[in-house]
């Protein structure tokens, strides 16, 4: 049965305030971190999920993605649980990406980006 709208906005808003958590302890923990974003059908929320945290530069993310990735897939999954989301996470649901390569490739659109 499909899941009513109202509850589908309980479950954003949810979504939005726990990835907010994980973002701020982020920034203070991580080096280059600048901001995260999700993009997700919340009908298919398992299928669909994408969170995408944003480093400055393409020289940070790729560090991160060596030296911080594991922090990063945990504050996920814990901001995911916080909002009752239960998934096992991959690399299809956190993504790394930068300011510089945004920039580069769709001239600093992330509307254009995320939607790719």
């Amino acid at each position: 049965m499909p899941v009513a709208k109202r509850e589908l906005a309980r479950i954003e808003r949810r979504l939005i305030t726990t990835l907010t958590d994980a973002c701020e302890t982020a920034k203070e923990e991580i080096e280059g971190f600048t901001w995260l974003t999700h993009t997700a059908d919340l009908n298919a929320l398992a299928e669909t999920l994408k969170v995408i945290w944003v480093f400055e530069t393409l020289a940070e993310r790729k560090l991160a993605q060596v030296n911080a990735k594991a922090r990063i897939v945990e504050l996920t999954t814990i901001a995911l649980n916080e909002a009752d989301i239960y998934l096992n996470l991959s690399d299809r649901n956190v993504r790394f990406d930068s300011e510089e390569e945004c920039q580069r490739t769709h001239g600093g659109n992330w509307g254009n980006r995320l939607a790719q």
